[in-house]
């Protein structure tokens, strides 16, 4: 059953990511909201890879993350990362579709080379924390981005905040 919610929430989420990289406009990429955040293009590419790593979540028990070659591309180039989110989306779908409700309490860890990142913990708790809370997390990081250089947010649960608010007469 928790599996079934899984698939449900990942095809809703990706459709909303997927309208929200769209809203990333190529003048505004090098945008930074300080000089230790990610800039717009960096936080847009961070958000398309993490649907890669799902592969390696579901397909893998140890995920060496260093050991991962994935071609991200420019991320000063926002039709190079809507590309790579496609791609990703993919791959992370058939990944997540061939997992089992059993596959989501078997033990998995994270590591970057010798380093244990995260885990060892069930799967389906990775899924929650380190694939779909972690996206969540990012996406509202490039909400605030879209929002400080004045560009319109496209609504992902209803109406935007402007979208909600009547509109104001010419003056």
């Amino acid at each position: 059953m928790l599996l079934s919610y899984l698939l449900g929430e990942f095809e809703h989420e990706a459709a909303s990511t997927r309208r929200l990289l769209q809203a990333v406009p190529q003048k505004d990429l090098s945008y930074k909201p300080s000089p230790i955040s990610w800039s717009m293009g960096e936080l847009a590419q961070h958000i398309a890879t993490i649907y890669h790593w799902y592969v390696g979540t579901f397909t893998q028990e140890v995920y060496d993350i260093t050991a991962d070659t994935l071609e991200r591309g420019d991320p000063n180039d926002i039709e190079a990362t809507l590309e790579l989110f496609e791609r990703n989306v993919v791959e992370a779908r058939a990944a997540l579709y061939s997992i089992t409700e059993e596959s989501l309490q078997q033990i998995w860890t994270l590591k970057a080379g010798e380093h244990t990142i995260l885990g060892p913990m069930p799967r389906g708790i990775v899924a929650r924390g380190f694939l779909f809370n972690h996206l969540y997390h990012h996406r509202g990081e490039l909400v605030v981005h879209l929002r400080a250089t004045g560009n319109k947010v496209p609504g992902m649960y209803g109406p935007t905040y402007e979208d909600s608010r009547p509109a104001k007469a010419a003056e």
